[in-house]
């Protein structure tokens, strides 16, 4: 079976319990905008990519459009077969990794896809002249072997539980990039891949333009031409939307709500591991007191944001696993209590000042809370927060900024941050709470250290059983939830509203990253034109 009849039949057990409710807009109809061919789709998405290029990063979660990994997730997230002919074959204890090669698959140049193709990729990403700040994801390799054109092998230096779900990350041509500069070289905004879709065009912070791969070893997508307008703003989006101009875009709730049902619209709601919370850096002397962080963790009304700043789409949240997980650590939910909080504060020496905001040897219980301008829901996360941290007699002073403008300040200063991935826990606690990761990036932005965090973070990763895995996972959860070096506010559910002329709609349970291949155009390529 064909990954797209895979993907097909996928798409249509589920889509009979996908909840669609009809939405309207204003503009003639939710049919295509003005001259819009209808094999032609244009939708829009609020983050455009850094880089194309999965040598550096996109895509590694899968749904690249352009790329194909060796795996892929259904409708169900569960792994199916991608570039690789069959799931892989695991011996030697959890350390081998083996995978048979899909035949027939080109590039969409025309050049055979070969084993070489999947081990150039892994040892560039690995190389460390390669500017990837997702390598630390692929540390468990030791190395990529070859067994032949049709076979790859990998050999793990430990057995790394959940390597299998690292395998969507695309694959890149030899024959291209190895030729290239592989951070600077034309690879990175003009890739080459085995994927459905071709790009043909980025103007930067305006759109990316696709066109379906001919080549395509999966099939011929039913929507030829795909335009993802870039839209940073969540207003002009829903505009743009509302005018005809986007077939369909992705939506605050707020906004969501206001395209009503009549006019041949369609809203969507994704389940998602996508979570907003307020880091606490350690270096900050008001977010880096215990007792501040343990109060702010009690006073935030975390219902009252998911019914008012989410209109119900979503659930509170209490660490970076939802609560409707397996992997989710029972007990660990904390509910609002104001006058703990307060106590809390008492004991530890912050007294009410007499501008209401609280004081400790001459300190003012105050610090400053970055949000990403034009990000209505981090900046509404923020405005909350900010709220019924100040009725606590704690001040957050809320500032926007473009990403440029806030990462060198996370030091010292709050973000209002996000991030989740349904994949495996390993990929969201690890990389959030590792002390090895303390001020990489945006890894571990609050620069968390706990020696037993630590040591349960490595062995979860390191065993294949679950419950041993579960075990560690719910002392990690426990931990953080003594000492809240983050703030976890809510789950969000995304919510993306899409014009009635498309048949075949679906979604996946979601991270973080919602982008160029999330939402109902994860799988594009099996839209077909309603009759």
């Amino acid at each position: 079976m064909t990954a797209r009849s895979i993907r097909g039949a996928v798409a249509a057990a589920t889509a009979a319990t996908m909840a669609l409710a009809a939405t309207a807009c204003a503009a003639p109809g939710g049919g295509r905008g003005a001259g819009r061919a209808a094999d032609t789709a244009v939708v829009g998405i609020a983050h455009e990519p850094e880089t194309l290029s999965p040598l550096l990063g996109y895509g590694k979660d899968g749904n690249s459009k352009i790329f194909d990994g060796l795996l892929t997730h259904d409708a169900g997230m569960t792994l199916r077969p991608a570039l690789a002919a069959a799931l892989p074959k695991v011996t030697d204890g959890g350390t081998t990794y083996t995978y048979p090669l899909r035949r027939g698959v080109t590039f969409s140049d025309g050049t055979p896809f070969t084993a070489d193709d999947v081990v150039f990729t892994y040892d560039t990403i690995l190389d460390a002249k390669t500017d990837n700040a997702s390598k630390a994801e692929l540390d468990a390799i030791e190395k990529v072997e070859k067994k032949d054109d049709r076979t790859v092998a990998f050999h793990l230096k430990y057995p790394y539980a959940p390597f299998a779900e690292r395998t969507v990350l695309p694959i890149a041509p030899r024959h291209i990039a190895g030729r290239q500069d592989v951070n600077t070289g034309s690879f990175t905004t003009r890739p080459i891949g085995t994927g459905p879709y071709v790009l043909t065009g980025w103007s930067k912070g305006e759109k990316l333009t696709f066109t379906a791969n001919p080549r395509y070893w999966g099939g011929a997508p039913k929507v030829k031409h795909l335009t993802m307008a870039i839209v940073k703003d969540d207003d002009i989006r829903a505009t743009r939307l509302r005018s005809g101009d986007l077939d369909g875009a992705v939506l605050p709730p707020d906004l969501a709500a206001t395209f009503k049902a009549g006019s041949g619209r369609k809203t969507l709601a994704a389940r998602t591991y996508d979570y907003r919370n307020v880091t606490l850096p350690g270096a900050n002397p008001v977010t880096g007191d215990r007792a501040v962080r343990r109060a702010l963790d009690l006073a935030v009304d975390r219902r009252a944001m998911v019914e008012g700043i989410l209109s119900g789409a979503g659930k509170p949240a209490y660490g970076p696993v939802p609560t409707d997980s397996p992997w989710f650590a029972k007990g660990t939910e904390r509910p609002y209590d104001f006058a703990k909080a307060q106590r809390i504060l008492d004991d530890a020496g912050w007294k009410q000042g007499g501008d209401g905001i609280r004081e400790k040897d001459g300190r003012r219980a105050s610090f400053t809370l970055w949000y990403l301008s034009g990000d209505k829901l981090r900046q509404e996360h923020a405005l909350a927060f900010a709220s019924d941290a100040k009725k606590a007699g704690i001040e957050a002073r809320v500032e926007s900024g473009t990403w440029e403008a806030i990462e060198p300040n996370m030091k010292q200063d709050a973000v209002l941050a996000g991030g989740g991935s349904p994949a495996d826990p390993d990929f969201d606690q690890y990389l959030l709470l590792h002390s090895s990761l303390a001020g990489d990036g945006f890894n571990n932005m609050s620069r968390y250290a706990d020696p037993t965090v630590d040591e349960q973070l490595v062995a979860a990763r390191r065993t294949d059983d679950r419950g041993a895995r579960k075990a560690a996972y719910d002392t990690v959860q426990r931990r953080l939830a003594d000492d809240p070096a983050y703030i976890f506010l809510t789950h969000v559910d995304h919510l993306y509203v899409v014009a009635g002329r498309w048949q075949g709609l679906t979604t996946q349970v979601e991270p973080h990253d919602h982008g160029l291949a999330s939402g109902p155009w994860w799988n594009v390529e099996d839209w077909q034109p309603a009759t």
